[in-house]
This record gives structure tokens, sequence and C-alpha cells, in this order.
């Protein structure tokens, strides 16, 4: 491997946790692939500005304005093209949104909105309208999530992505490695790196090693245990949310006695400062304190192991088999130590009288599990999972994690449904009013699932960058945001 300071010196090389089994631009929302795609081969209409206070900033759309009755009109910038030479039209964002929505594909950026259904109107070349029923008020906050696509783009996944961004895919050998390539053609500024190679080692030490070696240049992912230089190594809080999604009505954990043992089973202050890095945070909603309608009143529930066999206990006597298979299924890479903490987990459950194993899987059959139709299994299956929300708002999960409906949800209750409706449509103070109790709702009531932290993310950067990593950085790594000193 030629060493990153022998390269040219605006070529950068990017060392990740994950191999990409997928470059498919509307996959661009799960991290691994968001983390390549997102904004640098495949734009959006719009995007959050999470390094400043800047709120929504227009990217492929110059503006937007509300028309009332649930339509929304975006303005297009002129002048952009695609990859291909094509240029960017309003039948490209309708195409774009049409594959999002097609039932001969699933993409992952469908699940954020809801049950709303969106009706776009080409006015001409450069305008479009949008239609939200019922009314989505942050409608132009979720067009941040859809990258835009030429109209030729197959109702199919795509393996050589055509996009509008600073830069084209040149090579994906899989398993090995992918090349990015600025392209002299992009509409906007021009970045200062010039090419980006992704390589994929799944050791956090080796990834920081290759990176203090000159051998890469930016490990998004190190451990707490490997960051021992404070002139490379970076901590933020980032956006993530870890996780074991309960499906509701499985046996046993369709007794909530069973949901509560769950999570009193759990030494959650241990892992802290041990397996995760110290300024992780316990998790008592599916998004992080900075969301819209945070819930200051809720308590991580406590570790009390008697408590949780007196609940089996309880729960047996009425009849629940509490001997049922209960098996994580957890994602290998997913975060640093993943299976470290799952293997803790099972441990804390068995201790307790629970019958737990575990699978860890890499992402693609993790996926399998994680959405639906979820597989049929004797007992049930608690899915370890990293849900990241960095745009402010529960919109953006509390459907598709809680809602009957909702493609990762294990939940099937009437008041959650129509509390997420309410909220959705709400604006202001009740918006805010209404996510904060169903955040309590289903921490409390449910006992929905068993949350566990909010996570602090560790990255490496070489000196010869100039890069801060921010809390969208497990999801997206925007070249154009770097630069050289």
């Amino acid at each position: 491997m030629v060493p990153a300071m022998a390269q040219d010196n605006t070529d950068i090389t990017v060392v990740l946790s994950e191999e990409l089994d997928l470059v498919e631009p509307c996959m661009a929302t799960r991290s691994n692939i968001g983390r390549v795609i997102l904004q640098n081969i495949s734009e959006t209409l719009t995007e959050l500005d999470v390094r400043g206070d800047k709120g929504l900033m227009p990217r492929l759309a110059d503006s937007w304005e509300d028309k009332g009755d649930g339509t929304w009109q975006f303005k297009l910038h002129p002048g952009v093209t695609f990859s291909d030479g094509t240029a960017l039209d309003a039948a490209d964002v309708k195409h774009s949104f049409d594959r999002v929505f097609s039932d001969q594909m699933t993409c992952e950026s469908a699940r954020y909105f809801a049950d709303t259904a969106l009706t776009f109107t080409v006015v001409d070349d450069l305008t479009v309208d949008v239609k939200a029923e019922p009314a989505q008020p942050i409608l132009p906050l979720l067009m941040s999530l859809v990258t835009i696509v030429p109209s030729e783009t197959p109702m199919e996944f795509v393996r050589q992505p055509v996009g509008t961004g600073p830069y084209e895919m040149t090579e994906w050998t899989a398993g090995q490695q992918i090349v990015l390539t600025r392209r002299d053609s992009y509409w906007g500024a021009q970045p200062e790196v010039t090419k980006a190679t992704y390589l994929f080692r799944s050791e956090p030490a080796v990834r920081a090693g290759m990176v203090a070696a000159g051998e890469a240049d930016i490990a998004p992912q190190i451990t707490a245990e490997v960051a021992d230089n404070k002139a490379t190594d970076f901590s933020y809080l980032n956006s993530e949310t870890v996780y074991l999604r309960i499906d509701n009505a499985d046996a046993p954990t369709s007794d909530i006695r069973v949901r509560k043992a769950l999570n009193a089973a759990i030494e959650r202050e241990a892992f802290i400062g041990t397996v995760l890095p110290d300024g992780t945070e316990l998790a008592v909603a599916m998004t992080p304190p900075t969301t819209l309608g945070w819930n200051p009143d809720l308590s991580p529930p406590a570790y009390d192991p008697e408590l949780a066999k007196t609940l089996l206990a309880e729960a047996k006597a009425d009849g629940v088999d509490v001997s049922l298979p209960i098996e994580i299924v957890a994602r290998t890479e997913n975060f640093p130590n993943v299976t470290e903490v799952s293997e803790a987990l099972v441990q804390m459950f068995n201790e307790v009288g629970f019958n737990a194993t575990l699978r860890m899987v890499e992402v693609a059959e993790h996926e399998q599990y994680y959405s639906k139709p979820y597989p049929e299994s004797e007992g049930t299956r608690l899915v370890l999972a990293q849900h990241d929300n960095s745009r402010g708002d529960p919109a953006f999960s509390m459907f598709f994690k809680y809602a009957s409906q909702g493609t990762q949800s294990g939940v099937n209750d009437p008041k959650v449904d129509d509390l997420i409706a309410r909220a959705s449509a709400a604006t202001g103070e009740e918006r805010a009013a209404l996510w904060s109790e169903l955040f309590a709702y289903v921490h409390d009531e449910i006992v929905a699932d068993v949350l566990l932290f909010h996570m602090v993310g560790l990255s490496r950067v070489s000196e010869r960058l100039d890069f801060t990593p921010t809390i969208a950085t497990n999801q997206q790594l925007q070249l154009a945001e770097i630069g050289f000193k």
C-alpha cells in the first residue's frame, strides 16, 4: 500500500470498520452506506447544518415555500448536472421518490415518512410541488433524507450510482476498496480532496494504527482503548442510541413482566468506562437528549437482578413459558466493542433465569431480522441495534420504531399510533408536548424495548487534515468538509 503521505497531497484514504454490501443511493440513510455516498456521490434537496446554527440549508433546492393544504413548492438550483452529464430537473426528483416508495425494491429512507402519502407534481423543469397527506409540517426537513437520482435509474438496486455530488465512484472492489474521484463538472464549489480511497478493517487498533503510520488519513470509528493521541483523536457525542428491540407480540416477551425483567437484569453503568468510552450516557428514549420533546422526567431502569427473578417467577406462575429461548441478534462492527457488549448482556440475562443466546451476523443478514417481515422463531429474538437521529425531531424515529405499521417496530398499540399521528401533524409547543408524552408512554407504560446507551464517537484524523468530526460523522462523512493544513 502506498502510504497516505506519499500520495498526491490532496488524495486521502479513509479506513472504515464495515464493508459496503450496497452502493445504492436510496439506502444512504444506513450509516455504513451513508459515510461513503451521502452528499459525496448523491445529494439531497435540503441539508441540515450540524456544524453551526444555520438550521435547514439549501442543497439541490434553492428555496421552498409552504403553499397551504399540505403542499410545499421546491425550486431547484439551475445548471446542475449528474455525473453522466444529464441535467437535473423536477422529473428526476419525482422519479427519485417513486423509487424510494416503489414496491419493487426496499429503500431504507422510505421508513422515515411514516404513513405520509406524497404526491409530486412537476410544475416546470426547475419547480416541483409536493403534497403530503396528512400535512407534514417538517416536510422540507424530511427532504434531507432522500438522495436524487436521474429519471433513467431503474427500479432496482444499482451498482454504479449516478449522482449530482462532487464525486463519482470510479472503483468498487467488493470487500477491498471503494474509490471516489472528484469530478470537474460539479455544479457547486470544488472540494479540496481530489480522490478518496475507502478501505475496510474490522479491528479498531488496526484502523488507528494505519492513521498513525500514514497509511490512512481518517478512521471515523476507533475505541477508547486506542484513542491515546490528543493531536489526532477526537471524542464527540454522536446521535446514535443503542437498544434491544423487543417484539411485544412474541412469547415470552408479550408479557410486560418479562420485558421489565429484561430491563432490570442489566447493569448499564458497568459498561461505561470499560467496553464503552467515558461520556456514554444511559438512554431513556430512542433519540438523543438534543431532540424536540425530550422528557427529562424519565429515568433508566435500575439494575435489580432480584426484581428480575421475581418478575419472571410471577409470570411463570401465571402460565408464561419463561424458559422459551431468547436469541440476541447483533451486527458485527456496528459500533466498537459490540461483541463484548452483546456477550455481557446475554450473561446478565441468563444470571436472572432467562434462556438467552447470542448470534453475531453481518449487516445484510442483520437487516433480515431488523425490518419486517420478521422471521419466525421458537421463543423470540432481541435485535441489538444502533439508531441514528441527528436531525432534532422524533419524526425521524418514532413511526418506524414504534407504530403498528412501522418497519422496525415491535409494538402494536393504538395509543402509540394516535400519539405519533398527532405529534407528526402538530407544530411548536404542542408538537414537543405530544412527543414528550409518547416518550414517557413507551418507556414507563409499555416498556416497549430495552433502551441502553446514547453513544460517544471517537475518530482518528491525520494531523495533515483540517477536519473535526461532528454529531453526523457516524452517518455521513462529507469529503467537501475536509481541508488540508
